[in-house]
């Protein structure tokens, strides 16, 4: 999964659409709703006045699902193909990479004039980097078309989320997200069979090729919702919040780092440059794990020297040190995010050249994935579980950690592969579901309206950063200990070789991360006063 939550409609979207839930104000009394959104009579999402605008934007998180799940059944295969295992983790965390620059540039685009533009820009870059994936001649193209679809991917995410905090009432928000989360559930049953099925008989291409051209029907149905409810600069315009959902307690010093300044036009610029650094800091370190040679460690260090003030300058004061509120929520994302990624993109691999799986049930091993995501996701959306929410994202830790943990047991030939992932991992994603819906719920709590692209970027951001870092990481322990020289063969006896260690070097150090999301979870609440 990608961290289009991206958490990730089903029957996630059922409960809470249509239905009259009563707003949850917050500790000033105040409820946020966006203009022409008073006095809409309760309805839900699916709604008249919000249908449009639902089905539109569910449906462009819809396709991306699809080709989400698709791309982790092909990538086995692209890889072998393309002469390119070794650099197999690059090919994701290069998605991670351009996605981090992307997602600043949406925060500010939307801050500045809305997120129509940057939602439109984003679909089409995200198009254009699936051609080029889908049409490469080698891995360092795919690589460089999985950069161009990182790039339109980190566009879209940021105003997307902007969207739902602008044009949605905040009662209405837990539901809208819950939805995104839903759009997993076809996906990641049908998706593996389907990319699987196409890339045995029809090649691995066409995995990539044959999703740009869906997107345009959801985006018609859509934009123009979009343009009449959420454009305009924040604060102003057909979707301005009358409220400010700041939620109790939330601290200067939270927002000082994402948010502050987002309205002048040289912090503006300041930014973009911090997020070019970021961007350039991390392809740096990615290509020293990927190359390990001594010579590497120039690029590694230039890329650090790079990354850790740009970062300081994107991310909510104290998100490093886990400060209460709306720094440990950021903490949090990128935590379970990139935990979570990185498990989850060497799963398929391990199948295939240690157990001897075909791509197809390899990919049909997730599939149960996207349904217990979309379960986490609606439970967390009942506003009566409302005031248990940290003690769930908490749990939701737990549940990770412990899929994490098991899946590499696969690696002993007496262990049942598929039935063992398939199990385990419908408990990590339950936990994800869980997570990442309220850490985008808890975002729109704790950010004013004029801040709401620059903090949604932040989320965003360390969601992708730490995919990178810790894909890069990964790679470079998966590559040293004989995973590179790993061959695809749909009889594991007959690949160049069993490297369990490499597999486990790469599962087993995701548990730690894993719990220490658990106790980020426990902060994720501003402090009383």
């Amino acid at each position: 999964m990608t961290a289009l939550d991206p958490g990730q409609a089903g029957p996630d979207v059922g409960p809470g659409i249509g239905s009259d839930q009563v707003a949850d104000p917050d500790s000033a009394g105040r409820v946020s709703v966006p203009v022409g959104a008073a006095g809409d009579g309760g309805e839900g999402v699916l709604g008249r006045g919000y249908r449009a605008l639902s089905i539109g934007i569910v449906s462009v998180v819809l396709l991306i699902a699809f080709e989400a799940t698709a791309v982790g059944t092909a990538m086995p295969v692209a890889a072998r193909e393309l002469d390119g295992v070794a650099l197999y983790a690059f090919a994701f965390s290069g998605y991670f990479t351009t996605s981090l620059f992307g997602m600043v540039l949406a925060g500010q685009w939307a801050d500045r004039t809305g997120p129509l533009g940057a939602l439109s820009a984003g679909i089409g870059a995200f198009g254009a980097g699936l051609v080029l994936a889908g049409t490469a001649g080698s891995m360092w193209l795919f690589v460089l078309g999985r950069a161009v679809q990182g790039l339109g991917g980190g566009l879209v995410i940021v105003a997307l989320y902007v969207v739902v905090g602008r044009a949605y009432p905040e009662r209405l928000r837990p539901a809208i997200m819950a939805a995104f989360a839903a759009c997993w559930v076809i996906p990641t049953v049908v998706g593996p069979l389907a990319a699987g099925a196409v890339t045995e008989h029809l090649g691995w291409r066409w995995v990539f090729v044959g999703i740009p051209v869906l997107v345009v029907l959801p985006l018609a149905l859509a934009l123009p919702q979009i343009r009449r409810r959420a454009s305009g600069p924040a604060g102003t315009g057909a979707g301005a919040p009358t409220g400010t959902p700041t939620g109790a307690g939330a601290d200067a010093e939270a927002h000082a780092g994402a948010g502050a300044g987002t309205k002048d036009g040289a912090s503006d610029r300041r930014r973009i440059r911090l997020a070019l650094a970021v961007s350039l800091g991390a392809g740096l370190l990615q290509y020293a794990a990927q190359d390990l040679r001594w010579a590497s460690l120039v690029p590694g260090v230039l890329g650090a020297v790079l990354l850790v003030p740009a970062v300081r300058g994107l991310l909510p004061r104290g998100t490093y040190r886990a400060a209460r509120g709306l720094p440990s929520v950021v903490l949090l994302r990128g935590v379970a995010a990139g935990a979570f990624v990185v498990a989850e993109s060497f799963i398929p691999l391990m199948l295939v050249t240690e157990r001897g799986l075909s791509p197809t049930m390899a990919g049909f091993s997730l599939a149960a994935a996207g349904g217990s995501w979309a379960l986490g996701s609606y439970l967390q959306s009942r506003p009566r579980l409302e005031p248990y929410r940290q003690r769930m994202m908490f749990a939701g830790m737990l549940l990770v950690a412990v899929a994490i943990a098991v899946v590499p047991s696969v690696l002993v030939d007496a262990v049942p592969a598929w039935w063992t992932v398939a199990v385990a991992w419908s408990f990590g994603t339950f936990g994800m579901g869980l997570v990442i819906s309220s850490t985008s719920v808890l975002l729109f709590q704790l950010s004013p309206p004029e801040e709401a692209g620059a903090n949604s970027a932040a989320l965003q951001i360390s969601d992708g950063l730490s995919n990178v870092i810790l894909l890069a990481a990964s790679g470079a322990a998966f590559a040293a200990l004989g995973g590179g020289a790993i061959t695809h063969s749909a009889d594991a006896a007959s690949a160049n070789g069993s490297h369990p260690a490499a597999f486990a070097a790469v599962f087993l150090p995701m548990v730690g991360v894993a719990l220490m999301g658990a106790w980020v979870a426990t902060r994720v609440q501003p402090a009383m006063r």
